[in-house]
């Protein structure tokens, strides 16, 4: 008759290493729930402290951009883009401005938190984060900037195309924290809080700007970045509840690939021209009518 080594009374080897190892499993999960992992149901009132970018002091030395290397830049076929430099500086001031709602001060940057706040909880994965609140915007003071302006020939068909090259630093930057849901075994199980700062050094890249095809019937202007861009963040994050991690890499890498993938997928925008429909609908009216009185 066999015996049941694991179910018998008297203790045995089998019985210790089972419990041996249930207790090494109960502990890990404890450690993790206590240190990194938080129940509660309001995850961001466990710690009070959120990484951001002390952004006086980046601002102090972005406030007047260096033109001399825009004109280092420039080559012998090289134009300066000054004038169009100074139409980006005020196009920026503009949305900045409407999305602060023309709002100075403390009022102003609550207003863009709360909108850039409802919008990251509209793109976010609700199955796999919890509730982002954001706890500071900056919304920089600089615009990009055009320089070394040339033209060559399209890669296809006989017409050019004008090309800049684009140098962008800025003191953007987002604060913000949330957490990653374990839902197994039940619905939001556990949570990881995740606290981020996410911010702009530098972006540089070439713009190529395309005429439109006289022959389409929708022409267009087409202004596209190279799939060559440079776009470096700087990333300060604290992950877990009472031990926290500092600055994870994995992290970094992660929201700077993501970053640079949504940017690649929506580098090219084509302008339409406005009012061609509306010149060429009486042309194809008139062009109908002549048909119709040709034919019987």
């Amino acid at each position: 008759m066999s015996t049941n080594y694991v179910f018998s009374l008297q203790p045995t080897f089998t019985q210790g290493l089972i419990l041996g190892q249930l207790s090494i499993l109960f502990l890990l999960a404890l450690i993790l729930q206590y240190l990194f992992l938080d129940s509660t149901e309001s995850p961001f009132e466990t710690s009070s402290y959120h990484p951001r970018v002390n952004s006086d002091t980046r601002r102090k030395g972005q406030q007047n951009p260096p033109v001399q290397r825009e004109k280092d830049s420039l080559d012998e076929s090289g134009e300066s883009a000054d004038w169009f430099n100074v139409l980006l500086q005020q196009v920026a001031n503009v949305y900045r401005s409407k999305l602060r709602n023309d709002l100075a001060g403390p009022q102003g940057d609550e207003v863009a938190r709360q909108r850039v706040e409802a919008y990251a909880n509209t793109i976010r994965p609700a199955g796999f984060l919890d509730y982002i609140k954001v706890h500071s915007v900056d919304l920089g003071n600089s615009a990009p900037r055009l320089y070394n302006g040339r033209t060559k020939a399209a890669e296809a068909g006989d017409c050019s195309v004008t090309e800049f090259s684009v140098d962008y630093e800025d003191t953007i930057s987002v604060s913000l924290s949330t957490s990653y849901l374990f839902n197994y075994p039940m619905s939001s199980f556990a949570r990881l809080p995740v606290f981020l700062t996410i911010s702009l050094s530098v972006f540089k890249s070439s713009l190529t700007i395309t005429p439109p095809n006289p022959a389409s019937t929708t022409p267009e202007i087409v202004i596209s970045f190279s799939p060559n861009f440079t776009l470096d963040l700087t990333t300060t994050s604290l992950v877990g509840s009472r031990a926290k991690l500092a600055n994870v890499p994995k992290l970094h890498e992660l929201i700077q690939h993501q970053v640079r993938r949504v940017f690649a997928a929506r580098a090219k925008w084509p302008v339409v021209l406005p009012g061609v429909a509306r010149i060429s609908e009486p042309i194809v009216h008139e062009m109908k009518q002549e048909m119709e009185e040709v034919l019987p």
